[in-house]
């Protein structure tokens, strides 16, 4: 940077001095919370470091062994895949559509309905419920209603069984999807301009589903590309819900997903070099698939 740019941009830092100070301790909490430990776990991954002696540098060994040498790795990457790719796009759309449906109705029904649908993703009571429904003994309230109908004749191991512990988490995980995205759905339904819709009408539009898709969906491009990062996020950092339900460890790794596998090996085996080594992947992962569908969506909102 030449002399005359650093004094213009000096300059400049000094003219608004009043604006800096005032971001300053946002970019301060973002640095120490988010910025920091990322460039903290990338050290840490090319180490050998179990948080009780000095860490060793290995450079790319963890990652060398995660990649090619790690099978129950390979079993989290699939099970996460599977769980992203499934209630991904079902809690995206489901969101979506109810956001659609709840902002049509009055306002009091609506901040009621609002409320009724969050509900679900901010309980961790439900845990309960749900290990009751799936619960693999006769008392279990799915197991109950199959036995009653003669569907079944000895009671499903659902949280159990390698065959239906990942549906039993997925269904679980879309039930409480409702959080985050779905209030920025209803926030951004809100903030339309209803004067478009009039322009809308005048210009030959007769009925919602075109206002839906000429008006609605274009003007709310910021609230569609948050919630994609926020359920993309959710979809591949799961861990709460397979430990709670599933058990941890589960049963052959059948629950297993990207983090709890960090999990593993950072909070069980304190072998937190390698853990850094998983999270640094996933987070690669994560930025790659975010900028990809950042792109899909801005070029719908373009077009």
């Amino acid at each position: 940077m030449s002399v005359q740019k650093k004094n213009s941009l000096f300059a400049r830092m000094r003219q608004y001095k009043a604006c800096y100070l005032m971001i300053a301790p946002f970019y301060l909490i973002f640095f120490l919370f988010v910025i920091a430990p990322i460039a903290i776990a990338m050290f840490f991954s090319l180490t050998d470091f179990n948080m009780l002696q000095m860490p060793h540098f290995t450079g790319l060994e963890n990652y060398l062994t995660l990649l090619f040498e790690d099978d129950v790795f390979l079993t989290a990457v699939r099970n996460t895949l599977i769980f992203a790719v499934i209630t991904g796009p079902i809690s995206y759309f489901a969101c979506f559509f109810f956001a659609w449906m709840i902002n049509e109705l009055p306002k009091g029904l609506r901040a009621v309905l609002t409320f009724v649908s969050y509900a679900p993703s901010m309980s961790g009571m439900l845990y309960v419920i749900w290990s009751y429904i799936f619960s693999g003994d006769i008392y279990g309230l799915l197991n109950q209603m199959l036995m009653s109908l003669n569907l079944i004749k000895d009671p499903v191991q659902w949280l159990t069984d390698t065959h239906t512990v990942l549906t039993v988490i997925i269904i679980v995980q879309i039930w409480m999807s409702l959080g985050t995205s779905f209030l920025a759905f209803i926030a951004g339904l809100q903030n339309v301009d209803r004067t478009l819709y009039e322009a809308g009408a005048v210009d030959g539009l007769r009925n919602r589903m075109q206002e839906l898709v000429y008006i609605t969906l274009p003007s709310m491009g910021p609230q569609l590309l948050f919630s994609a990062v926020m359920q993309i996020s959710a979809a591949f950092s799961v861990s709460e819900i397979c430990m709670n339900l599933a058990g941890f460890p589960s049963t052959d790794n059948a629950a297993l997903t990207w983090v709890t596998h960090a999990y593993d090996y950072g909070m069980v085996r304190f072998e937190m070099g390698y853990a850094c080594a998983i999270t640094v992947v996933l987070f690669l992962v994560m930025i790659a698939v975010n900028n990809v569908i950042q792109r899909l969506i801005n070029r719908h909102a373009e077009s």
